[in-house]
């Protein structure tokens, strides 16, 4: 389930969160269906993935990370992302207080269809300097963020070391990980984050923080990237 709308990032970031592509060149074509049975079908992405980058179907279809429960365990998750991921984020900007409190005025100001839906998910691509460079908007947070990593890398601009993310709602061991796979060293949320998501933002050295509001917000790991005003 989706917004429509950006489907081809959503299936680029989709790929990006699983560990199939890692930059624009990975991706030889992406398109909708325009043949067969699908033909015409906006429901149904193509992609065709460059002869250098390797793809195990059978073991995406088993073992799918991102799925949308909210029970998969521990240090088997966490262990699962390392297979796909061995480096860490990057950044080494650091933000004052002050501006990652007005990250979350930014954000809202920007969510077009929440306002006039209240019902509605998205992601903010931030620079180190506070500045909202790209969002997106969807039902689903996951699609929200899928859809961010994805423009990123349509624009050859992964791995993204110079940037934060924010996400509505809570901070989910999904989204700590799509961040670390698009190369994104810090991630704020509006709202609470998972204890998983804290162990697998320990793991790699992102910077995680939750319960964002105007004038306070909680750091859960990652502190350095924080400078005192």
């Amino acid at each position: 389930m989706r917004t429509p709308g950006e489907d081809l990032e959503l299936a680029a970031g989709f790929l990006v969160s699983e560990g199939v592509v890692k930059q624009k060149e990975d991706i030889w074509r992406i398109e909708h269906c325009r043949q067969g049975e699908d033909a015409a079908d906006d429901n149904v992405v193509e992609v065709s993935l460059a002869p250098t980058v390797g793809f195990d179907l059978d073991q995406l279809s088993r073992n799918v990370l991102t799925s949308s429960a909210c029970g998969i365990c521990g240090r088997s998750s966490i262990e699962s992302v390392e297979q796909i991921c061995a480096t860490r984020p990057q950044g080494d900007f650091r933000l004052r207080p002050s501006e990652v409190s007005k990250l979350a005025l930014a954000l809202e100001a920007a969510q077009g269809v929440f306002a006039h839906t209240g019902g509605i998910h998205a992601a903010g691509l931030f620079s180190p300097l506070g500045e909202l460079l790209e969002l997106r908007e969807d039902v689903g947070r996951h699609n929200a963020l899928d859809k961010l990593v994805g423009s990123q890398l349509a624009k050859g601009e992964l791995p993204a070391a110079q940037r934060l993310v924010l996400v509505s709602g809570r901070a989910s061991f999904e989204l700590v990980q799509k961040s670390l796979l698009a190369g994104i060293p810090m991630l704020a949320a509006v709202g609470a984050p998972s204890s998983l998501a804290v162990d697998l933002a320990q793991e790699y050295g992102m910077t995680l923080i939750g319960f964002l509001r105007e004038n306070r917000f909680n750091i859960y790991c990652g502190g350095e990237r924080i400078a005192g005003d």
